[in-house]
């Protein structure tokens, strides 16, 4: 029986699922967003937001708890010096999980996993999209026609 037992194991040993989490983890803090089936992507946000949360307060302690979980002291400088300024008012949530339906081969289902404040399209503070507007080619009437026409000859009699 499965009693009190809190989080996913994700038919992995302990350690190969620490190491999945922190690659997945590294890979997230460097691209922004990354796809992966649901579980694995609920089971990164359990992950990752608590470190997210440190980075927050630039501390040698919180660097090193961070670079403990991660293993990987390129993301935790990028998570440190770029991430956290980005983060720095929000008070949680900072990962977002979008379903994107079932995969070709196994039909698992996967999800992408972004964090919020790089999304611009749903970031309302971000930039805002410039609206386009369709312009179409303007159409000539029949007098601009007639003056052009009576232009364009008017030079070639005065040349002879």
């Amino acid at each position: 029986m499965r009693h009190g037992k809190k989080f996913n194991h994700l038919g992995r040993k302990t350690a190969h699922r620490k190491a999945m989490l922190a690659n997945m983890a590294c890979s997230l803090i460097e691209h922004k967003r990354i796809n992966t089936t649901e579980a694995k992507a609920k089971a990164l946000r359990r992950f990752v937001e608590p470190l997210l949360t440190k980075s927050k307060n630039d501390t040698t302690h919180n660097r090193r708890v961070v670079f403990s979980y991660l293993r990987d002291k390129y993301a935790v400088t990028e998570l440190f010096k770029e991430i956290s300024v980005k983060i720095a008012d929000r008070p949680g949530g900072y990962v977002r999980i979008i379903k994107l339906g079932n995969r070709q081969g196994d039909n698992a289902p996967m999800a992408m996993v972004e964090l919020v404040d790089y999304n611009e399209l749903y970031n309302p503070n971000g930039k805002k999209a410039k609206k386009t507007t369709r312009r179409g080619r303007k159409k000539a009437t029949t007098e601009e026609v007639v003056t052009d026409v009576a232009e364009t000859e008017t030079p070639e009699t005065s040349e002879e």
